[in-house]
């Protein structure tokens, strides 16, 4: 069973925090500030009346409304811990088909609401907030359109409905030995209509690409038609209309299908953890092994103070300790940085991209390759439980939080330190701590992903706490945009992000935008705020 009010369901392996743990965090942050917690039974009986009108395939049921108020972002935590939310939908559908989507938008038009597109829930940014309006809100859940409708292997493209999430995307193509290779951190929940209305990378991108490279075509359903968008190899033909659809947010119309290339199972796939005695070596290992080709599927550099912190709150604590050992033996100790990467392909492929990669490696000083498959098996088992500490340190009465961005390789040292600088200061007049930690994600060429989790203690109150973090968002994006990152890498727009787009996009793209989203939404009745403010 999904849980109403924090991350994940009930059936998933969880990870827990150890007493050494705790007194970390307590070390850096201060005794936690534990906030009661509302309960279902409560926040039901708060919800208004519905103000929709009866059909058939809208549920006004106050549960269904409450599940999906909110996404997961940090001030949507809040209200679904505190039991204030302001704003609840008027009701939520659950069509099965492109025409049920089409019947429920016509219906948005004669009755006047507003629809918002539900995937899996698992935004962070806002995306799937009822706006404050007079009119009536639908959430429009597509978790029954789930399935792989079909599977072109000679071409390679698989056709799925919008809201199938990523472990059912995955076991469906595994029946036929085929993959999409999209691992996002939100991989167990969220959708893959989801990974293109908010242009997600996945963790493996290196090799599958993001889903910009993944997302063939598929078909939107928009206030002025059906937009089918073909699947062809490449094209000439004018501006690509793929490219309008990717990161729209529900802007511009509802995806009822999705078109995506996939790839053949792999042969071999391994995961490793090598450690560097500092961030520069590390820094320009992976900005070598990408510029240079290596064929390897993923790579995530963590700074040293996230190397640091990972080993307090990793649990194994034997075998943290027979590590450390073994880094101090080999002169990797104080400010060591961690690299994580994995090699996919067959095993040609993976032989070459090892022998490049140890190669590579060891000239920037690295060690662990004979270790670093043994943890590298530890990371893979829980790649996508990170997640779920936010749970538990809420529970001891602090908060979690990411941003991220991307930036030139020239500008990654000094956005990634502005970011942090601005984090660690941002509650400084208020004498609280706030531990910033930093990872690179996602590597080109051109440049890098910057991905930051901060930690703070939770404030006296839950208005506090919300205060407290919008000082943080707001310092840190503050910081991006001054350093010309963009303010989102992979999270999306949403609602959060919106005031600061303008400034990637200048004046002229964001008329641009909007006049493409009045183009197949004239009337403003798809997910009103989110992308662009209202």
């Amino acid at each position: 069973m999904r849980y109403w009010n924090s991350w994940g369901t009930d059936t998933t392996e969880k990870p827990t925090i150890t007493e050494g743990a705790r007194q970390f965090v307590r070390e850096n942050l201060g005794e936690g500030r534990i906030l009661p917690q509302a309960t279902l039974e409560e926040v039901c009986a708060k919800v208004p009346a519905s103000r929709l009108p009866d059909h058939e395939l809208i549920c006004k049921d106050v549960e269904h409304r409450v599940r999906h108020a909110r996404g997961q972002s940090l001030p949507d935590w809040v209200a679904m811990k505190s039991g204030v939310f302001d704003r609840f939908p008027d009701g939520v559908a659950y069509p099965e088909t492109p025409d049920q989507i089409r019947e429920l938008m016509d219906l948005a038009r004669e009755k006047d609401f507003v629809i918002i597109p539900y995937g899996g829930g698992t935004s962070v940014a806002g995306h799937i907030n009822p706006p404050a309006l007079d009119k009536p809100v639908l959430t429009l859940s597509l978790e029954h359109m789930n399935r792989l409708v079909s599977l072109d292997t000679e071409s390679q493209v698989a056709t799925f409905g919008p809201g199938t999430p990523g472990p059912m995307v995955e076991a469906q193509l595994a029946r036929s030995g085929y993959t999409l290779g999209h691992f996002p951190q939100s991989f167990e929940l969220s959708t893959i209509g989801g990974w293109v209305a908010s242009r997600s990378s996945g963790q493996q991108s290196l090799r599958y690409g993001r889903i910009e490279q993944l997302f063939a075509g598929g078909r939107l359903e928009t206030f002025e038609g059906t937009l089918d968008i073909p699947t062809m190899p490449a094209s000439s033909a004018g501006p690509d209309i793929r490219e309008m659809v990717l990161g729209s947010e529900g802007r511009m119309g509802v995806l009822s299908e999705v078109k995506v290339r996939v790839s053949p199972t792999p042969e071999k796939e391994k995961f490793f953890v090598v450690y560097f005695p500092n961030w520069r070596d590390g820094f320009n290992c992976t900005k070598t092994a990408v510029q240079s080709r290596i064929p390897l599927s993923m790579l995530r550099l963590s700074n040293a103070t996230e190397t640091f912190t990972q080993l307090k709150l990793a649990g194994h604590e034997d075998l943290i300790a027979m590590l450390e050992k073994y880094l101090r033996f080999r002169n990797v100790d104080e400010g060591k940085c961690m690299l994580t990467f994995g090699i996919t392909g067959t095993r040609a492929q993976y032989r070459a991209a090892h022998r490049q990669i140890r190669r590579l490696v060891r000239h920037y000083n690295g060690v662990g390759m004979t270790i670093g498959d043994r943890i590298g098996r530890i990371w893979e088992k829980g790649r996508f439980r990170f997640p779920y500490l936010r749970e538990n340190l809420w529970q001891e009465g602090y908060a979690v939080d990411t941003l991220e961005t991307s930036v030139d390789w020239s500008r990654v040292d000094n956005t990634l330190n502005a970011m942090e600088d601005a984090l660690r200061g941002a509650l400084a007049d208020q004498g609280e701590n706030v531990h910033v930690f930093t990872h690179l994600s996602h590597f080109y060429a051109q440049g890098s992903s910057i991905y930051t989790t901060y930690l703070f203690r939770c404030g006296e109150t839950y208005e506090e706490t919300v205060a407290n973090w919008r000082k943080l968002k707001s310092a840190a994006s503050q910081a991006v945009v001054a350093h010309g990152g963009t303010i989102s890498h992979q999270h999306g727009v949403g609602r959060d992000h919106a005031p600061y787009l303008s400034a990637e996009k200048g004046e002229l793209g964001m008329a641009a935008i909007s006049t493409l989203c009045q183009r197949f939404d004239p009337e403003g009745r798809l997910n009103p705020g989110a992308l662009l403010e209202a």
